[in-house]
């Protein structure tokens, strides 16, 4: 017996350091939509008798190990608790800017439910079963109470908000949620209690946050016509989301708190596109930028980078922050577009032949590209002050890549860049008074 648990611990090579105790204050921190972390109650877990119990059924799971179970835990136990969960919401739409909602109410859920289990994780100090029995545990062992469950906790939220925005994925996603509470049972660092409990409370803190979406004017339908205006937008394609602009924002007083004024007369930046020279480096560049999910990536990158994969309070609290800089840059970007409808290069001069085989189906002033990239850039300078540079210069970057693409003026550009740093200074002036950059608590000396 003694071989084949040695045997089943040595088996998942994905086991990594244990950290010092983490967050222990994570559960006083501001929550989004809920009250408060206390505000959402858990039930004690088991009694001592019950927890014995559930410990025969964590050993008697890991000694039947096989290679599925294997497969399930280390998929799930990739990166933070809601690490995979990231491109799961990223591939259920093929629409970036409703997408872009979903994720933002998925990652604003997990951060709320997060901070709710971590709550009642140090009012309860409940050890795990690896605490028990560390030969049961093929991961890496946490260092915070285990009831309820992150992994289970963000799980539940997830697929909980995800339902709610994408209702015929709901029965699928709820299934997914399970295998990933599950994943903790058989990686031997849950209770069965644990997870449950932590699904729960993910699914109640999603109630709270679809309730708030019910508000959020993202179903508003737009009643107005495009204007016919020969120096304005016009297109065959109907305008996408010309409502957007009127969506409730998480920081932003509205859409229109950062206006910028009209665009310019567009016949000095027409003249400079037509000259600009294409280079391989140019069209790569515009290609690059058109497509996929870069910060996203580079906020994963950072997490692993940095370690802070294993904080899973840091790292809610990270992909929220990101996903409301894009999710209010895009208000804010939308409102502009739809009040000045800014004309297209190609649409000003029809002779001017684009990078891009297709022009984005909606207004060009300002740029969405650099309004959401700098508003990103300019939050996770602040989460990696390390890199703040370099973020702002990926930032440049991609709005430099629509310049390149043909698809936007200059001043597309340099009015989004500046748009994009202000709602990045709001989300930062928010998260600058969650409580997570407080210091620790002090140790009280005992006598």
């Amino acid at each position: 017996m003694r071989t084949k648990l040695l045997f089943l611990g040595l088996c998942c090579l994905s086991a990594r350091p244990t950290l010092a105790q983490v967050e222990p204050a994570a559960g006083q921190w501001k929550t989004w939509v809920i009250p408060s972390g206390a505000a959402m109650a858990v039930a004690p877990p088991p009694s001592a008798k019950a927890t014995r119990a559930e410990a025969q059924t964590v050993l008697a799971l890991a000694q039947r190990r096989d290679t599925a179970a294997q497969r399930q835990i280390r998929y799930w136990d990739a990166g933070a608790p809601g690490y995979r969960w990231q491109a799961i919401a990223e591939h259920l739409s093929s629409d970036p800017i409703f997408m872009w909602r979903g994720q933002t109410l998925m990652n604003i859920a997990i951060y709320d439910a997060t901070v709710a289990a971590w709550h009642a994780k140090y009012a309860y100090r409940r050890t795990g079963p690896a605490g028990r029995r560390r030969s049961t545990a093929c991961v890496a062992l946490p260092t915070s109470p285990s009831y309820p469950s992150e992994h289970a906790v963000a799980a539940g939220a997830a697929a909980a908000v995800l339902g709610y925005v994408y209702p015929a994925k709901a029965d699928s996603l709820r299934q997914l949620a399970e295998a990933a509470a599950q994943s903790r049972v058989l990686a031997g660092v849950a209770y069965p209690s644990d997870v449950q409990a932590g699904l729960d409370l993910g699914r109640r803190v999603a109630a709270a946050i679809i309730e708030k979406a019910k508000t959020d004017s993202c179903d508003a339908v737009w009643k107005g016509t495009v204007p016919t205006q020969a120096s304005l937008w016009r297109d065959k394609r109907p305008p996408v989301a010309p409502m957007r602009g009127h969506w409730r924002p998480f920081v932003l007083a509205s859409g229109r708190q950062f206006r910028p004024g009209p665009p310019p007369d567009p016949a000095a930046d027409m003249q400079e596109l037509k000259t600009a020279k294409r280079t391989q480096a140019t069209m790569a560049r515009a290609f690059h930028w058109a497509t996929g999910n870069q910060w996203g990536e580079m906020l994963n990158r950072k997490l692993f980078e940095t370690g802070l994969y294993l904080n899973a309070p840091r790292a809610a609290r990270a992909y929220a922050l990101l996903s409301v800089a894009a999710f209010d840059a895009g208000v804010a970007c939308w409102d502009a577009k739809y009040v000045y409808w800014g004309i297209r290069p190609n649409q000003y001069d029809p002779t001017y032949q684009t990078v891009l085989p297709l022009t984005p189906p909606f207004p060009g002033y300002p740029s969405g590209h650099a309004t959401l990239s700098n508003s990103r850039a300019t939050v996770l300078g602040y989460l990696f002050p390390e890199d703040a540079e370099l973020f702002l210069a990926k930032a440049r970057e991609a709005a430099e890549s629509r310049f390149d693409a043909g698809v936007h003026f200059r001043v597309d550009n340099t009015v989004g860049l500046d748009m994009g740093r202000k709602v990045g200074l709001e989300v930062i002036k928010r998260a600058r008074q969650d409580g997570a950059d407080a210091p620790p608590p002090r140790k009280v000396a005992s006598r």
